[in-house]
């Protein structure tokens, strides 16, 4: 007779714990295909003879095929199990980043981004694991939330500098092939430790296990109202919130190696320091996860806002080589926590039999953001000759952001009053 779950195979178990492991691995090894497009821009820009703007294209169709592959595998997630989804992602990546060596055009590199990379590879690794992790922990939800999505950082801690060693070496047409073959080897054997499903019952754990210690800054939010609203009209505050705080986000994350570049202090270490800010983003989430558990996902939220404009603004005065390590530095420090706070968001005020295409969905809008930040950014470096006026722009975009931040407390502190 077959036996059934154990207390080490459910919420919160040992089992859960390897499995949020698993989850980090493969955002990790899949989430190159969201900083490799930026390692590259100088080598595309070169090599298709095409000016900063087009160069920053294909970053932009990766993060928008990101953003939609992210509800559709949600939706595959929820319907065939999150093992699927990883399954697809490896061969996503593998088959894409192939074509994309083999590319003798612009268009065609990007096509190749934005469908196979963006759209079928990296977004596999990324809205799918947080869902599925959200489902496997309750007390701990808001450290394990941001242990997982901790993995997009670390791979971009990781695969700058490495991608742009191989592109030094033996071209970015190689090290693309390469990445592509290593993709494949080592997700799809990691894809298959994910085959269980949730604990049964996993919907309803947050009513019969302890409430976090976060409940206090909650408010009282009926499912059906979320805050007074309408399900759709919260999602699309959030969704607003995160194309705003993503655009000011991208600015440094995709054309520091570019702006170094022009500066004078070459390609190399324009990849150092985004390096260097996505290691120091991988802190900023765990300590987000431990401080949203404590306050909530909309006060960690509106903290890394306030936070990430801060360090935008310290860009303008700085253009030395160790300043700008220093202000990249900060930038990772001060922002890592603002994504996983969208995912923790719905799980604190939606249902969660819908958080595969809810969190699906509003981590496509950062990731929208993301895209249109990247595309916009070099766009203004065109009209202007300068990133001076990106830096700006990114700082109103994050100014909207803390505003609906802080209007959704709001509406928190109103549930909070007695009737």
């Amino acid at each position: 007779m077959k036996a059934g779950p154990t207390p080490h195979d459910g919420i919160d178990s040992a089992y859960a714990w390897a499995r949020l492991l698993v989850s980090l691995l493969l955002m990790t090894i899949g989430g190159v295909g969201m900083y490799v497009a930026a390692v590259v821009l100088p080598a595309i820009q070169r090599d298709f003879g095409v000016v900063r703007a087009d160069a920053s294209f294909p970053y932009t169709l990766t993060l928008i095929g990101f953003g939609i592959g992210g509800i559709l595998m949600g939706r595959v997630a929820d319907r065939f199990g999150v093992m699927v989804v990883a399954l697809i992602g490896s061969f996503g990546l593998g088959l894409g980043f192939v074509i994309a060596a083999m590319a003798s055009s612009l268009w065609q590199f990007s096509l190749a981004h934005g469908l196979l990379i963006g759209m079928l590879g990296t977004s596999a690794t990324f809205a799918p694991l947080v869902a599925d992790t959200s489902l496997w922990f309750t007390r701990r939800r808001g450290i394990a939330v941001a242990i997982c999505m901790s993995g997009n950082y670390l791979a971009g801690a990781v695969w700058p500098p490495v991608m742009q060693y191989f592109i030094d070496t033996a071209g970015w047409r190689q090290a693309y092939t390469g990445l592509g073959l290593f993709c494949v080897l080592s997700m799809a054997p990691l894809a298959l430790f994910l085959r269980r499903p949730p604990p049964t019952g996993a919907g309803a754990a947050g009513a019969a296990a302890p409430a976090p210690k976060s409940a206090h800054w909650l408010g009282q939010s009926d499912p059906a109202q979320p805050l007074g609203q309408t399900p759709g009209q919260l999602q699309l505050l959030l969704c607003v919130a995160g194309v705003a705080c993503c655009v000011a986000m991208s600015m440094p994350q995709v054309h520091i190696v570019a702006y170094c570049t022009d500066l004078g202090f070459g390609a190399a270490r324009g990849a150092q320091m985004l390096s260097l800010m996505m290691g120091l983003g991988i802190v900023s989430r765990l300590l987000s996860g431990w401080v949203s558990d404590h306050i909530g996902g909309l006060r960690t939220l509106l903290l890394g806002s306030v936070l990430q404009g801060v360090a935008l603004l310290l860009f303008l005065p700085f253009d030395g080589l160790v300043p700008l390590y220093v202000v990249s530095g900060l930038f990772g420090l001060f922002q890592g926590g603002i994504v996983p706070s969208y995912a923790l968001i719905v799980r604190e005020y939606f249902t969660p039999a819908q958080a595969g295409v809810r969190v699906g969905t509003v981590l496509m809008a950062t990731l929208l953001g993301m895209a249109l930040g990247g595309w916009l950014s070099g766009a203004i470096f065109d009209w202007t000759g300068s990133y001076r006026a990106a830096f700006l722009n990114g700082l109103g975009w994050n100014l909207l952001n803390i505003g609906i931040v802080a209007f959704l407390l709001y509406r928190v502190q109103r549930s909070r009053r007695p009737h």
